[in-house]
């Protein structure tokens, strides 16, 4: 087994440095299966082998168990049964990745870690590429080449996670005035973030239109924005405020929020960055490329409380 030295993982100020560069770091792990898998280096803290790992009643399908991990019990999934895998070896894998997902730190299981790589985010595409494969698309969330071309799938750990614990309910939000309009544009990779996005602003009272990756949503802002210009009118009067994910395919959260900061035709409307990337490195990476408040998925309270105030009081020009 080849298992990267955690002193990658640490070196957290060089990674910083990939904001508002268009690329991200892969840790490429296996399943037992003929395909390659990653997941962005940012969400994961460590690298292991399989731990002894204690049996608990009334585990999802997928949890093994739990493990201590200095002085915090966490969950460990094999991702191999929690992907329904069928053609993986029985056991449980060698190595165990800890990741924090969403301020939630769990151990995921596979056959073998391998190596990080660094990719381009516009060399990232969107699964419906995959030809072949016994992976359910639904679990990858993107896909991109290595040099030899094999193909890397990218997880979708919020697929992965809502299918193994379920989704988190949104609850009663306070609604906006009903006397005034509300719009937002967001955008999201994730089915399951973009629905639960949707159902905070809906709740909310706020219109919205979404797209599924970074560089979808350039091509319509910047399209509404020379639509707005064309006919001599506020694009504020279009759009209050813009969400976006931090990892995407073709064009990462961070680019995005450049090419709108810098944009003077968007000049008044705030950004909030929604990621499942919650430390504090990354809050620092989101405010190095200008956006307004950063929110780590998934609280809806949250995630309504930072965007009504910017709905209610936009910043001035």
């Amino acid at each position: 087994m080849n298992l990267p030295d955690n002193n990658l993982l640490d070196a957290v100020d060089a990674r910083t440095k990939l904001a508002g560069s268009n690329n991200m770091e892969i840790l490429l792990f296996s399943l037992g299966t003929h395909e390659t898998f990653g997941i962005n280096v940012f969400k994961v803290r460590e690298v292991s082998t399989t731990p002894k790992i204690t049996k608990a009643p009334n585990m999802p399908p997928g949890v093994e168990g739990l493990i201590s991990l200095r002085g915090n019990v966490i969950p460990v999934l094999s991702l191999a049964r929690s992907m329904g895998l069928a053609d993986a070896p029985a056991g449980l894998g060698n190595a165990m990745m800890v990741t924090e997902y969403s301020k939630r730190t769990l151990g995921f299981l596979v056959s073998a870690v391998d190596r990080i790589i660094r990719v381009e985010w516009d060399k990232v595409r969107a699964p419906e590429s995959i030809n072949g494969g016994n992976v359910n698309n639904n679990f990858i969330t993107a896909i991109t080449e290595l040099p030899n071309g094999k193909l890397v799938s990218i997880l979708d750990v919020e697929q992965i996670l809502s299918n193994t614990f379920g989704e988190p309910p949104v609850g009663d939000l306070q609604r906006l005035d009903d006397d005034a309009e509300y719009n937002v544009f967001f955008v999201d990779d994730s089915v399951v973030a973009r629905k639960k996005i949707a159902e905070v602003l809906d709740k909310l009272g706020v219109r919205h239109k979404h797209a599924v990756n970074g560089m979808e949503a350039w091509t319509r802002l910047s399209g509404m924005a020379a639509h707005a210009q064309q006919a001599k009118v506020n694009l504020r009067d279009e759009v209050q405020l813009i969400l976006v994910d931090a990892e995407m395919p073709e064009m990462d959260g961070y680019v995005l929020t450049k090419h709108i900061k810098n944009d003077p035709r968007f000049k008044g409307i705030p950004v909030v960055m929604h990621s499942s990337l919650s430390s504090e490195a990354n809050r620092a990476m989101g405010k190095s490329v200008g956006v307004d408040a950063y929110v780590s998925k998934f609280d809806a309270e949250i995630l309504a409380d930072t965007v009504r105030p910017l709905l209610l009081n936009p910043p001035r020009d």
